[in-house]
């Protein structure tokens, strides 16, 4: 039955107007025997039947015009009602005005008795087509909610709002859905024990009794702002009962204006980040993006690909995506062509390593902006192969920005990291020589304006934490950790390339650009969300295993933004690091020093190198550390 009620033909419109007219004709009739009382007898002697043919003709036109047969009626709303109730009126204006006009004078025939029949079959009419809509409307309602229990999986809805609402009713009308919406949640205390479509709403603290009872596995969140008080407490309540979060976008994005499974998803690590949403001042961005040749070094990774993506939607005159990398740079190519096929762009593959091929780069783009986000970035493996980090980060670096100076760049953007604070591993080192460099290049005689900006580890970036974490959970565990205590700070991939391009915006030159990171996060913790967000236990279904920290890791990353060592500036997350630059002949000089060494294949010497021009460089839990010692047993 249920089949054949939900299959995917509708039914024909001409049987609805088949069976309005019918319930038309018998409200008609029902209407004529009350004002008689039942006298049968007055169909036969008050040319009944001639005016129900006339007033069911004018039905039939009136009704067809306002196309009150095309509505599907299993999906009537109020628009649905408010049209009956319209042309139940115009029918019956029209053949009170045929009445008086043509049949009375011209035929004698009597109509005084129809007025009253009139406004009763107005109600009586307009009620029976309006209970039609709403008995067909709820027993395919009812047939949904009672579908078998394995069909059907019972999920909360957080909030009872408009968008809660529209989720609810989408859901209620999928095919492809097996989620059967069972309550809402809410806070707001003036809803709580009420219903709203026939759905109970609870308070946030019934969760777990409503779990237990009815063996709820799943609650759903609107919209995209997941950390505001009421949400974020319910969310981590829900964690720690191992009810799986899901989050669906507000209407007014979903696709066609209809949600779609594919629109229902698994809340994600990114979403729990303890983090105000940013503002930025959209418009210094676009007056600096707007209608300039962009060139983007490292395009393909995951910073790069997202500095494309947002700078793209500024409108500039094109953008040069610049990387090594040839298969991410494809895929990078095919999606900003399905994203944003009217964006111009130009792919080119080459080595920043290779001052000459970019040089024949910047002479054929003639980029006004450079951002340089072309870096190698992970600790272990720099911390084994130095001379590629030298000769990447900051060879590659000052083949960039000295390429820069010579095509007349306006301004040359290099994406840093926190490591280059008080480095203890080769990466962090050679990311603060880059930084070096790029300070010293600042002076009157360069017009370029040279710009770095710094901050930490980025959620869901290529070498991030998350997706070995999720790789290891879907193999069943363990998911390892290097050591108990350690943190990080974290952003997420657009939030940091939005201040970036803030950062950008408001560079005059020569500054080094620190970013608010929030509040650090144990990687432990960290671990264990994200076990609990895929509905498992941590220690029981995945185990967490500490494998001690790899070469080059400490415990704790710097805090960058301690008053003291800062400059604020207009934009509260983004501050300006009061690091004293050095001169350009000294900077030079030191680094084609470490270049020289590097190019002799010798470690030990090129690492010393480092450490001698960064005296705050100090290894930790690798081989290098020996050079420490011996550096402080020199000085001695």
């Amino acid at each position: 039955m249920k089949r054949f009620l939900f299959r995917e033909k509708i039914y024909s419109r001409w049987l609805i107007l088949l069976i309005d007219q019918l319930i038309i004709l018998c409200t008609l009739l029902v209407s004529f025997l009350l004002i008689n009382k039942f006298d049968y007898q007055q169909l036969w002697h008050s040319n009944f039947f001639m005016y129900t043919a006339l007033y069911c003709a004018i039905s039939l036109i009136v009704f067809t015009i306002m196309r009150i047969h095309t509505g599907i009626i299993r999906y009537s709303n109020t628009e649905d009602i408010f049209r009956i109730f319209m042309a139940a009126w115009i029918t019956g204006f029209i053949f009170t005005a045929l009445c008086h006009i043509i049949l009375t004078p011209y035929t004698a025939v009597p109509a005084s008795w129809f007025p009253e029949i009139l406004i009763m079959n107005f109600f009586v009419s307009s009620s029976f087509l309006i209970l039609l809509r709403i008995a067909v409307k709820s027993v395919f309602g009812y047939l949904k909610t009672i579908a078998p229990c394995d069909e059907k999986e019972n999920i909360l809805i957080y909030g009872s709002g408009t968008d809660s609402i529209l989720v609810k009713k989408a859901l209620e009308d999928s095919k492809a859905s097996n989620l059967n919406v069972f309550a809402f949640v809410d806070d707001n205390t003036d809803k709580i024990n009420k219903h709203i479509e026939q759905k109970h709403v609870y308070h946030s603290n019934a969760i777990a009794a409503l779990k237990d009872k009815f063996n709820i596995k799943k609650i759903l969140f609107t919209g995209d702002d997941l950390n505001v008080n009421g949400k974020k407490s319910t969310i981590d309540k829900c964690i720690e009962l191992g009810i799986k979060v899901l989050t669906v976008p507000q209407s007014d994005k979903w696709l066609y204006g209809k949600l779609t499974p594919n629109q229902i998803k698994d809340l994600k690590i990114e979403d729990l980040l303890h983090r105000e949403p940013i503002v930025l001042s959209k418009d210094n961005i676009l007056r600096e993006i707007r209608g300039k040749r962009i060139l983007i070094t490292g395009a393909a990774g995951s910073i790069g690909s997202e500095i494309v993506r947002q700078v793209i939607s500024f409108s500039p005159e094109y953008v040069v995506l610049c990387d090594q990398a040839e298969t991410p740079l494809h895929e990078l190519q095919l999606e900003i062509c399905d994203d944003f096929p009217e964006a111009k762009i130009y792919i080119v593959m080459a080595n920043i390593q290779n001052r000459s091929r970019m040089k024949a780069i910047f002479d054929e783009y003639l980029p006004h902006i450079v951002f340089h986000a072309a870096a190698y970035k992970h600790v272990p493996m720099m911390e084994n192969n130095p001379s590629e980090a030298i000769l990447t980060n900051v060879l590659g670096t000052k083949n960039i920005s000295d390429l820069a100076i010579d095509s007349g760049v306006d301004k040359f953007i290099m994406i840093s990291t926190d490591k280059a604070v008080r480095p203890t591993n080769i990466m962090g080192a050679s990311k603060r020589l880059a930084e070096m460099y790029i300070q010293s290049l600042n002076n009157e005689e360069v017009s370029t304006k040279f710009i770095t900006t710094r901050f930490g580890n980025v959620l869901g970036s290529n070498g991030s934490v998350l997706p070995r974490f999720k790789a290891q959970i879907e193999r069943g565990g363990p998911v390892t950790v290097t050591h108990p205590e350690i943190t990080r700070y974290f952003m997420t991939i657009p939030e940091s390339v939005q201040l970036v391009l803030e950062a950008a915006a408001m560079g005059k030159g020569g500054e080094i650009y620190l970013f608010d990171m929030g509040e650090p996060v144990k990687i432990a913790d960290l671990a264990a969300n994200m076990i609990k967000l895929a509905g498992l236990i941590p220690d029981k279904d995945i185990k967490i295993v500490f494998s001690g920290l790899r070469p080059g890791e400490k415990l704790y990353e710097e805090l960058l933004l301690v008053e003291e060592q800062t400059i604020p500036t207009y934009h509260p997350k983004i501050k300006i690091s009061k690091i004293i630059s050095h001169s350009f002949f000294y900077v030079q000089h030191v680094i084609e020093e470490l270049l020289t060494l590097n190019s002799l294949n010798n470690d030990f010497d090129m690492v010393k190198k480092m450490k001698e021009i960064i005296p705050d460089y100090k290894s930790k839990n690798s081989r290098y550390e020996q050079i420490d010692c011996y550096l402080i047993d020199e000085i001695n």
